[in-house]
């Protein structure tokens, strides 16, 4: 996918570098040159920001095709990485038992003496894991579940293809499962609980996204972030889960999130608690995937947090596009970057 960076036409930008401080002590060099990852970035005619910040601090900010810092995306899948935020929050506060705890007593409809009986036996950790073993509402079922008029019902209808905790089957349904029960536990919305529990303590304000029919908001896709605020999201979990000096996400809850517990047969990536989890140039690499190019990296051993953004909707380089961002980040920044850290020149 990376020829896919040259023969791409290269378009103008609306950009500009961000003053790098020092990587290490007083005299040591600077930051590898982003300037290839910005020239690549130019030739991907759907790429909207290209962020990276190391240690807190903002090294690159790009902005292509018109977009500004203050523009929001919909960061599509990217989505479910907050989701498990927000439920390592709800069972740090007691308002969940914990990720084992069956998710029945939350949807009395599966007490029905009509209902699978094993559907009784999916936890919180299968939804977060997406090892519910629910059939998909994702993919080709995506149309019709959005098109229901009760989308928790759907989902919870939905036949079961494998045994709650047997196998990762990609679904969107299992993370608004989790939104519903975040609306029960917490007594409010899972956007002002999004924003009482993460963007106050981050410092942003969350916008609202989509909501079913029964006013519960898209647990899992939809929302809409700008690029800065995803890249703070990151640094949270690039911090083990501490903000402002102040511990807003268990960093036990961290650890567990990134932990493999499956593997997508779609994508063959490794999945935790609502993050992907692969490799960049021998170095273990944590992501928030959105479709069409919607990222947050986490690299905790280069102290890299990464974020793009691209357009989202249909046409011919759309599915392309997520693979095209994707080499971009690991052959011009993190592998510029792991290359430099072990040559000693930081």
């Amino acid at each position: 996918m990376l020829s896919c960076l040259l023969r791409c036409a290269p378009v103008l930008s609306v950009a500009w570098f961000v003053a790098a401080p020092a990587w290490g002590q007083a005299g040591s060099a600077q930051p590898p040159d982003f300037r290839e990852a910005v020239q690549a970035a130019t030739k991907l005619p759907r790429i909207r920001s290209l962020l990276v910040s190391r240690r807190g601090d903002l090294i690159l900010e790009r902005y292509f095709h018109g977009a500004r810092a203050t523009t929001h995306a919909n960061v599509k899948s990217v989505s479910k990485s907050v989701i498990s935020a927000l439920t390592g929050i709800a069972i740090a506060r007691g308002l969940l038992p914990g990720v084992d705890a069956p998710i029945a007593p939350y949807f009395p409809e599966l007490a029905r003496p009509n209902v699978d009986p094993r559907k009784r036996k999916i936890t919180i950790e299968d939804l977060l894991t997406m090892r519910s073993g629910l059939q998909s509402t994702s993919g080709p079922y995506y149309g019709a579940w959005v098109r229901s008029p009760n989308w928790v019902r759907y989902v919870l209808e939905r036949p079961l293809i494998a045994a709650p905790g047997e196998r990762v089957e990609y679904s969107t349904g299992n993370t608004h499962l989790l939104s519903a029960i975040l609306t029960k536990v917490t007594g409010k919305s899972t956007w002002a609980f999004a924003q009482e529990a993460l963007g106050k303590p981050l410092g942003i304000t969350l916008a609202q996204w989509t909501r079913d029919p029964q006013g519960i908001y898209f647990g899992g896709n939809e929302m809409s972030m700008t690029p800065r605020q995803m890249i703070r999201f990151g640094e949270l979990y690039a911090n083990r889960g501490v903000a402002g000096g102040k511990q807003v996400v268990p960093a036990s809850w961290i650890d567990a999130s990134f932990i493999p517990r499956g593997r997508s047969s779609i994508s063959e990536q490794l999945y935790g608690y609502g993050w992907w989890i692969g490799m960049m140039a021998d170095t273990p690499v944590y992501f928030a995937w959105g479709s069409g190019g919607q990222y947050i990296f986490v690299i905790p051993s280069l102290d890299l947090v990464v974020a793009t953004t691209s357009t989202v909707g249909g046409g011919d380089g759309y599915h392309r596009q997520h693979q095209a961002v994707y080499d971009l980040v690991e052959r011009f920044i993190v592998q510029p970057v792991a290359f430099s850290l072990r040559a000693g020149n930081f």
